[in-house]
């Protein structure tokens, strides 16, 4: 008989960027292959495993508030813009997952009736007790915040044991530096919240890291790129890097 699987978590976070949606051709739109690939994960996760999993999803590959301020759009305005577009990519989500047979229910910060849920704490729970995979989208609702301290920020909110920080640029985890740029970067494969503020290490936005260390909030840094890693992120197995205090 063979061991049963069981994941490390019974409810986690995922955060998945926009650009992991993007057309690889051109690093914009949506790549309706990818969001699918990604959404049978997600379900064939949590059918096997058991796992809650709520998804926040980044809009960059639609649009970034940040690149539309240094152009010189009005700060808020181009957030909310970016608020806009992880919406879209939220939608594309849950279409994927329904047809994965993975009942899903998108829920954001900005009221939008007809095409979602208001975000609701205590509903977003009770939409997870009853297996179904919840969206997050329009980010906190607030200007000057990224959709990372929105995934830290809901985990926190809903009771999440952990937040999966899924990557999409062929980076693994957390290195010593770029390895895109410095050949001699190095793996960490586990590090804490103090020593990833200290050293400036490119993982989550500042405010970020700084509230799942109050938080005392697990992060799991992984490519979400490479099929089957995010079941192997949510059974422990030593992939990525481990956040923690």
């Amino acid at each position: 008989m063979s061991d049963i699987v069981t994941s490390r978590y019974d409810r986690v976070v995922l955060k998945l960027s926009g650009e992991a949606f993007a057309d690889t051709r051109t690093g914009f739109g949506i790549d309706a292959d990818v969001v699918m690939r990604i959404a049978e994960e997600i379900a064939a996760a949590r059918a096997e495993l058991g796992v809650q999993i709520a998804v926040v999803v980044g809009g960059g590959n639609i649009f970034r508030g940040m690149s539309g301020a240094r152009r010189g759009m009005d700060r808020a305005r181009a957030d909310y813009m970016g608020m806009l577009a992880t919406v879209i990519n939220a939608l594309a989500l849950q279409d994927a997952l329904e047809a994965a047979d993975q009942p899903t229910r998108v829920q954001t910060a900005i009221t939008m009736a007809q095409i979602s849920e208001p975000y609701i704490p205590l509903r977003a729970v009770r939409h997870l007790e009853k297996d179904r995979i919840v969206i997050f989208a329009a980010g906190t609702g607030n200007p000057y915040f990224t959709t990372d301290t929105t995934a830290a920020l809901r985990a926190a909110e809903i009771g999440a044991a952990a937040v999966l920080k899924g990557t999409h640029s062929g980076v693994d985890g957390v290195y010593s530096a770029d390895p895109r740029k410095d050949p001699t970067a190095v793996k960490l494969d586990e590090i804490s919240h103090l020593e990833v503020i200290t050293r400036g290490l490119d993982v989550m936005d500042s405010t970020a890291i700084t509230f799942c260390k109050d938080n005392k909030l697990p992060i799991v840094v992984f490519n979400v790129m490479e099929p089957g890693n995010i079941r192997k992120a949510l059974i422990g197995e030593p992939i990525g890097t481990l956040v923690s205090s």
